[in-house]
């Protein structure tokens, strides 16, 4: 009997823990890294405007992850189209 076969007949496999530590550790980072880089590259010349435009895009951008993440797009895309067709 191999290991795969032992692992496999003891529990399911699955990718909840990874998905939690890349949500919990990753994504984090990730935007940590993005918001010091926005402001080293636009706040270090004065061009505050730039900043704030992308940092408009990246609000927008989080937006977009956290429906991805929470589930919830499948009820926005219900409402959406229940505007369309009443």
């Amino acid at each position: 009997m191999t290991a795969l076969t032992v692992v496999s007949q003891a529990t399911e496999l699955g990718t909840n823990n990874l998905r939690a530590w890349m949500l919990n550790n990753v994504v984090p980072l990730l935007l940590l890294a993005v918001a010091v880089l926005l402001l080293w590259l636009g706040g270090g010349k004065g061009d505050n405007a730039g900043v704030m435009r992308r940092v408009g895009g990246v609000i927008i951008a989080l937006g977009v992850v956290g429906l991805a993440v929470s589930g919830a797009g499948v009820n926005l895309g219900t409402w959406i189209a229940g505007l369309f067709t009443g």
